[in-house]
């Protein structure tokens, strides 16, 4: 829990009674739990829209290996293929 061991949490706490009272130091936990449960309730919606949205666009995509881009020819037969544009004339 963050590097904090025991006996730091225990100073902390201490020292947070003696600053605080014993009247507002319950008040003041109640109202941290609170906002620390609402935070998690928050994020906990937010991953669940981020795993909707990526379970719809997996959904709606077709899977990679049916992705074959048959407009632009493959580097190995561009390689292969003789540049008929950009040769020079042979002389003879």
């Amino acid at each position: 829990m963050f590097g904090i061991g025991m006996p730091e949490l225990l100073l902390i706490l201490g020292l947070a009674l003696i600053v605080l009272g014993p009247k507002k130091l319950p008040e003041l936990a109640k109202a941290l739990g609170k906002g620390l449960a609402e935070f998690r309730r928050a994020t906990d919606e937010l991953k669940d829209e981020f795993r909707q949205m990526e379970r719809e666009v997996e959904d709606s995509s077709p899977p990679a290996s049916d992705k074959k881009d048959t407009a632009q020819p493959d580097a190995e037969d561009a390689l292969a293929a003789p540049a008929d544009s950009h040769s020079a004339p042979e002389k003879k």
